[in-house]
């Protein structure tokens, strides 16, 4: 298999099988990193649904470049696996936008019933935000022996 499709394929196995990712923001060069729960496109756009109030929230507003890191889970003797990225990040604004991160994000982290009430929630609204990546960085023990550092650019 080519190794580009290799590596997309692999990219898109790990998003699918997880579902926690940490995020990391940076304001007036201070960084800031969080865990987000996150569903993922076939474009491998990345997906998020936050309070507005949150730290992260606020610093990507000033700076969008984020980085994020998804680790697949495993027992400490087994080979490592995981994943970072590094892209643009953006609250959603666009209803069409929106649509495509509800469809992505619904019943795999909360149902539509939960999304809408935090949506409409004045004191603690929640918005959807997307992460355009630019570069994954796959560490991966299992599929690449010991070459495990994969990049795989878009």
């Amino acid at each position: 298999m080519e190794r580009n499709v290799k590596l997309r394929k692999l990219i898109e196995e790990y998003l699918k099988k997880e579902k926690l990712m940490q995020l990391a923001t940076a304001n007036d060069n201070q960084p800031w990193v969080c865990n987000v729960w996150f569903a993922a496109d076939r474009d491998l756009n990345i997906y998020w649904f936050s309070s507005t109030s949150r730290r992260h929230s606020y610093e990507l507003m000033k700076n969008q470049k984020v980085a994020a890191a998804v680790v697949l889970r495993h027992a400490p003797k087994d080979p490592p696996r995981g994943l970072q990225l590094q892209g643009i990040a953006e609250m959603l604004t666009d209803q069409k936008d929106i649509d495509k991160a509800i469809s992505a994000y619904r019943d795999r982290i909360f149902p539509m019933k939960t999304i809408k009430r935090l949506m409409l929630d004045e004191e603690n609204q929640h918005k959807f935000y997307r992460i355009k990546p630019t570069q994954f960085v796959l560490f991966d023990a299992v599929n690449f022996g010991d070459n495990w550092r994969q990049a795989y650019s878009l």
